[in-house]
């Protein structure tokens, strides 16, 4: 009850993204980092906004690049009544074990969690999958390598052949001319792209269709 009057916080500290926060506020808990969301806040509204343009009807699996909290999965199951088969990827296992113990991300015959840096994964996977969602993330920067075609290739080739990739971008003057490179490229690919800019009044989202 607490919660409604003030946040109650605790912290967890990480080799990778240095001082996170779980933060209970207006009886919903928050996994956060000194100066971004990473779950159950602006993050999972902003992944909702993609996920509402589209159709995940004939989706049989997902792949989740950046699972943080797992606010993202919670949101297929629970919001979009997403039950086919899960991966998630997140190089953190304190993260990991965040997810596991304080937002109840458990995996099962339906989602498996693979804890490794994700441009290892899509280099070594040969599984295809029809929604990709790449939400690659440390504090407020999308690492560049993770803008880079030679990432991206390896993203396209895990990706079914009708099927979709969701990318949650922040976009600001040190990285704007990658996003649009990346963006032609994905074009190039034959890939119908949508943007959508300022999303919660933060991030751009961009959404590439198999034709």
């Amino acid at each position: 009850m607490l919660s409604y009057i003030y946040p109650v916080t605790k912290t967890i500290t990480s080799k990778y993204s240095g001082e996170l926060e779980i933060t209970w506020y207006n009886g919903k808990k928050h996994l956060n980092s000194q100066n971004a969301n990473y779950s159950y806040g602006s993050l999972q509204r902003i992944l909702k906004f993609g996920l509402e343009k589209i159709n995940l009807t004939n989706f049989n699996s997902i792949l989740i690049l950046g699972m943080g909290g797992g606010s993202v999965i919670k949101t297929l199951r629970e919001d979009f009544n997403y039950n086919n088969a899960i991966e998630a990827v997140e190089l953190d296992s304190v993260v990991v074990d965040i997810a596991k113990t304080e937002f109840g991300i458990i995996e099962n015959n339906l989602l498996k969690i693979h804890c490794m840096d994700a441009f290892q994964f899509v280099q070594t996977n040969t599984k295809k999958f029809d929604l990709i969602i790449v939400d690659l993330y440390i504090d407020l920067t999308v690492p560049s390598k993770f803008l880079d075609q030679e990432f991206w290739n390896q993203v396209l080739s895990s990706k079914s052949i009708k099927g979709t990739v969701l990318f949650n971008a922040s976009v600001n003057a040190s990285n704007e001319a990658k996003v649009d490179s990346l963006v032609n490229y994905l074009k190039s690919k034959v890939f119908q792209v949508d943007i959508y800019k300022k999303v919660n009044n933060t991030n751009t989202v961009i959404i590439a269709r198999g034709l």
